[in-house]
């Protein structure tokens, strides 16, 4: 007996909901709430940073205050992402989405209103609540809402609404900003909130909450909590405050210590935030894998083609904007098509090629000079948005399904902190590349070091995704339904 049966059989909630899953209508509508949530939290992560400059001027702060608008966001997400994937298993996935939009709009009308740079810091990290709120449960909704026979469909076109989001924010940002101002950006999540809030109410199915033997493990949570800022926190400033000085080790030690305290308390607890045997399934844990690795070289391109764009060739940022549309756009078309094929023929095929495809984009933009066409970066950047749209669905199917269904929010937990974990170690990593190639060849006194840089770091992503790549064509197969 599955996981699924036994749900059914212990929940008489659970049973009506997975019969609604089945419907052809109620499915879709479900789609659809989750998608505009995923777009607006898309939409918001992209604006964010388009305004930074204009909050600055506007507060009269300097750049690393300003900065904390995105840094403390990042954070608090990355670190509730798993303890609210728990809790979504624990009272339901429904109750805790709706909840976290209704904690989104709220504190995004608060940092539209924020006075000072420091409210609005305060604000964002209360914006990151809801938002990880909203992330680690929306997979698990999916999944729970769709047949395996059309699970990847599902997560693709959701996937595709989030590439949207990514694909207009910047244009949208810029807009609302020059015509009303920079608080227009955050106040443009309320209607698109409340959109997705009444679609929620009304088309997502209740489901059942566990045992109400089980506790949530706090203790866990907070470690996991502490132990990932630091780890992330290190990560992201480690270029600013320099990789060997005191606050970026201690950080680091500090991380490991409490992660390893993390997991020696999920070993001895009866009811884990995190169940360790998930890692046990090889398909899990591969998938979980290569998820990273791909993240590790998607941000390691939106980290490095601006240098490239904008301080080696001498772009504006419309200019610079408009070519990197190429790769979210290629990524929003393909990521439905591989994920309905992966329901098919299976996630491996499509996620191994994914990052082989990828491995060549990143190639190809290793290949970039001071006289590189502009097409020639669109088609580079189309390559490596290719790779991806056929990676993400396939790999975000294959995760979710080889997960117990009563760990589905967990799982999507995980995934959303694998994506987070990912994006912090690409931009570190080809920062710590860049800045380091970059100096040592203008302290031999060569010209283009800018391109040595960015040259530098294309390749080791390149060696990043060919390890993506193996990661996922190691993968098993999903035999949990």
């Amino acid at each position: 007996m599955d996981s699924e049966q036994i749900a059914r059989k212990k929940s008489p909630v659970a049973s009506e909901m997975l019969k609604s899953a089945a419907g052809v209508e109620g499915k879709w509508w479900v789609l659809l709430a989750v998608g505009v949530g995923t777009f607006m939290t898309a939409l918001d992560g992209s604006v964010a940073n388009i305004v930074l400059p204009v909050v600055s001027g506007a507060f009269k702060s300097d750049v690393a205050t300003v900065e904390w608008v995105v840094t403390i966001y990042l954070l608090v997400v990355s670190g509730l992402l798993l303890s609210f994937g728990r809790l979504g298993d624990m009272r339901g996935h429904k109750s805790v989405y709706v909840s976290g939009f209704l904690v989104f709009v709220v504190s995004s009308a608060l940092c539209g209103l924020a006075p000072t740079a420091i409210a609005l810091i305060a604000f964002r990290a209360l914006q990151a609540l809801g938002g990880a709120m909203l992330l680690a449960n929306s997979p698990a909704i999916l999944t729970k809402n769709f047949p395996p026979t059309q699970r990847g469909q599902a997560l693709g076109l959701s996937a595709t609404m989030t590439y949207l989001g990514l694909t207009v924010g910047p244009s949208l940002g810029g807009w609302l900003t020059g015509q009303y101002g920079w608080r227009a950006v955050f106040y443009i999540n309320i209607p698109v909130g409340l959109l997705a809030l009444l679609l929620s109410v009304r088309f997502i199915p209740r489901d059942a909450a566990a045992e109400q033997t089980e506790r949530f493990d706090l203790a866990g949570a907070a470690t996991f909590m502490a132990g990932l800022v630091a780890l992330l926190l290190g990560l992201n400033q480690g270029q600013a405050w320099g990789w060997t000085s005191p606050a970026i080790l201690s950080l680091l030690a500090a991380a490991f210590v409490l992660l390893s305290v993390f997991i020696i308390i999920e070993r001895r607890v009866s009811n884990p935030m995190l169940d360790l045997g998930l890692f046990r399934v090889r398909l899990f844990s591969a998938s979980t894998a290569s998820a990273v690795l791909n993240y590790i070289c998607l941000y390691t391109v939106l980290f490095l083609l601006p240098f490239y764009l904008i301080q080696a060739r001498g772009l504006d940022p419309a200019q610079a904007g408009l070519i990197l549309t190429a790769q979210p756009v290629i990524m929003a078309i393909v990521a439905p098509l591989s994920g309905t094929l992966s329901d098919r023929m299976g996630a491996r095929l499509f996620s191994t090629a994914g990052m082989i495809v990828m491995a060549v984009g990143l190639f190809l933009l290793s290949r970039l000079g001071d006289r590189s066409p502009l097409g020639y970066v669109a088609l580079a950047l189309a390559t490596v948005g290719l790779g991806t749209g056929l990676f993400v669905s396939p790999n975000n199917n294959a995760l979710l399904g080889a997960a117990p269904f009563h760990r589905r929010g967990i799982a999507s937990g995980i995934l959303a902190t694998a994506r987070n974990v990912g994006m912090v170690l690409g931009v570190g990593l080809a920062g710590a590349i860049f800045t380091t190639v970059q100096a040592q060849a203008q302290a031999m006194g060569k010209t283009g070091a800018t391109f040595e840089g960015i040259r530098a770091g294309f390749l080791v992503a390149v060696s990043v995704a060919a390890l993506g790549a193996l990661a996922s064509a190691v993968r098993g197969t999903n035999t949990n339904k």
